[in-house]
């Protein structure tokens, strides 16, 4: 009697892993909220291509395989950049981050939020002024040669690398990577030698300011879409552009966000514009300044360059920094004790004219500060400290 077939169970489809089920992911890099300096912006998204998995699970012959190119990251990672499709992608980056400060251009994201008020910027100013020393803009830009700066430079390209290298990172570290790549070159402004020498030669020159292979890769794909776009490494063109095309052309570049092209518009090209970084938002939350909730650091900026005066823009986003940095109570982790002026003032996110009333006859009666920077002093670690000349301004006639 013949054995009856017995029938195989049916196979089961190989699922597919959906681990890397994005080709392209993109790298963000978050600001801690540690005490860092007033350059720091976090580094824009930079879309890093992941090698796709294959589409089953049976391995390709050895004949075939030796004919098909690897699928593993480092064989891609040294072919030639194609310049116009690097182009094409900056272009919708820069649609895409420029969107909303097209649209809010001049007008806040939150129309029917008022603050701060003019008066109250004023009163901030007098506060802080009083107490860090009186932040006037320079007559003239020169490019400082013992510090990084953040965009303090006669030259607008100079002026974005030097913001893009204060990115995430202290004064001292990112100090240490501009001389480390000025002396890895030949001095400053060398953009065609850095070019043509590669991204890991860039990476190893600024290792020191942390964040290297992110940096290198933002300003090695500056330089080349500059180049190709213009025949010549420079941005000094923007000095003849509005603010908005300024803006929106330093924001092509994939690396740079609002907060960097804002350093380089303020201190480089010497237009009204307000920056905002850690400390900036953080404080400002605390005197009430933007809407809380969900508020981000761009719409922030977007909302306070919209609402504030223009000429207390740039004293202002430096007082705030410096104030940031040195008071104990505004410091990231702060609890208020009652001793800083400015939260009496700004007690609970709200204006008190009374406690300003208080403060004003001692702001008035000592006089303000006036704090000007003299000279950069290289000292032991490549760190930069400044020697500051503070005089006190004839605000009280004296009493015989």
């Amino acid at each position: 009697m013949p054995t009856p077939r017995v029938k195989s169970p049916l196979r089961q489809p190989l699922r597919r892993s959906t681990r890397n089920a994005t080709a392209n992911q993109e790298i963000k890099i978050e600001t801690a909220d540690h005490e860092q300096d007033h350059e720091q912006d976090p580094v824009e998204a930079v879309p890093v291509k992941r090698a796709a998995r294959s589409r089953t699970a049976a391995s390709p012959s050895p004949k075939k395989a030796k004919r098909e190119p690897s699928s593993s990251p480092d064989a891609h990672r040294h072919k030639p950049v194609k310049i116009k499709d690097e182009l094409a992608k900056a272009e919708a980056l820069k649609d895409r981050k420029f969107k909303l400060f097209s649209a809010t251009s001049r007008t806040s994201p939150f129309p029917d939020f008022p603050r701060p008020t003019p008066h109250e910027c004023t009163i901030a100013h007098r506060i802080l002024a009083h107490i860090h020393g009186e932040r006037h803009r320079p007559e003239a830009i020169i490019a400082p040669t013992t510090s990084a700066g953040c965009g303090n430079s006669p030259s607008v390209l100079d002026a974005l690398i030097r913001t893009i290298l204060s990115q995430n990172t202290s004064n001292a570290n990112s100090t240490r990577a501009k001389l480390s790549m000025d002396k890895e070159y030949g001095g400053c402004d060398k953009w065609a030698e850095i070019a043509h020498g590669g991204q890991a030669r860039l990476q190893k020159a600024i290792q020191s300011g942390g964040l290297a292979a992110v940096k290198s890769k933002v300003i090695m794909g500056i330089l080349d879409q500059i180049k190709d776009k213009y025949g010549v490494y420079s941005l000094d063109h923007l000095f003849r552009a509005s603010d908005q095309d300024a803006l929106q052309e330093m924001m092509s570049f994939p690396g740079v966000g609002p907060k960097t092209a804002s350093c380089v518009l303020l201190f480089c090209l010497q237009r009204p514009s307000f920056a905002v970084d850690t400390h900036v938002y953080r404080i400002t939350g605390l005197l009430g300044w933007r809407p809380g909730g969900a508020t981000t650091r761009e719409e922030a900026q977007a909302h306070l360059d919209a609402v504030m005066p223009d000429e207390e823009k740039y004293p202002l986003h430096l007082l705030l920094v410096t104030h940031g940095r040195r008071c104990e109570e505004c410091k990231a982790g702060g609890k208020s004790g009652g001793k800083c002026k400015l939260r009496k003032v700004f007690k609970g996110g709200r204006f008190d004219a009374g406690a300003w009333a208080e403060i004003a006859e001692v702001v008035e009666g000592e006089g303000v500060k006036e704090e000007e920077v003299v000279e950069g002093e290289l000292v032991k670690g490549n760190a930069v400290k400044q020697k500051v000349v503070k005089k006190e301004a004839a605000v009280k006639e004296e009493q015989e």
